[in-house]
């Protein structure tokens, strides 16, 4: 631990980025954005081994193949089908709720490193299944910075707590900000069967 810990910070000096931010000292769904680059995986290694904390991440399960699955499993990876994700999702809510230490799950909510309409909604529908806070942690080529922001607790009014989301993430570009997706969920569109509704306006 010491020694992931050591290196992870001389990567960092080396590299010129500034870390931002402590991880979440109690359990949490870690919300990593925006992701828009594979270089994402080697920041989040960074910010945890940089503070000590062990953590799971949900990855494709194409991605575990060979000597890159291998390296995935051993830093905290958990293969996950997207199209039968319950199952997956129903294990780590059991153990989020069981465990004792400090449970910390990152999610790439965007679910896809090219610009895209909408996030993936699994972190929100996790931390409310768990009980567990929404952590929000951050990449910006721009200003060379990456690491952790607020904590939020999901209401289950999604558009309040998906405005406080966007207002972090709006100054945040990733790696690539051409491929960012700006954090909106499809569960924020109005229900088409409730009476003065109507889409959101563009932009």
């Amino acid at each position: 631990m010491r020694i992931r810990r050591a290196l992870a910070r001389l990567v960092m000096r080396a590299a010129r980025w500034t870390p931002v931010g402590e991880v979440p000292e109690h359990s949490a769904i870690v919300v990593g954005g925006p992701h828009t680059s594979n270089w994402d995986w080697v920041a989040t290694l960074l910010m945890m081994w940089g503070n000590g904390a062990e953590f799971r991440v949900l990855v494709k399960k194409e991605l575990f193949k060979g000597p890159v699955g291998s390296i995935l499993r051993a830093t905290g990876g958990i293969p996950l089908d997207r199209r039968n994700p319950g199952g997956i999702v129903r294990r780590l809510v059991k153990e989020a709720k069981r465990e004792d230490e400090r449970f910390l799950l990152v999610l790439a909510a965007e679910g896809t490193r090219e610009k895209a309409e909408y996030w993936k909604s699994g972190f929100y529908r996790i931390a409310q299944q768990s009980g567990l806070p929404i952590a929000m942690g951050f990449v910006d080529g721009r200003t060379r910075s990456f690491g952790f922001g607020p904590t939020i607790r999901p209401t289950g009014d999604v558009r309040a707590d998906m405005d406080l989301v966007r207002a972090f993430y709006a100054d945040k570009y990733g790696f690539r900000p051409e491929n960012r997706t700006e954090p909106r969920l499809r569960e924020e569109l109005p229900r088409a069967n409730e009476p003065g509704d109507r889409p959101p306006e563009a932009g």
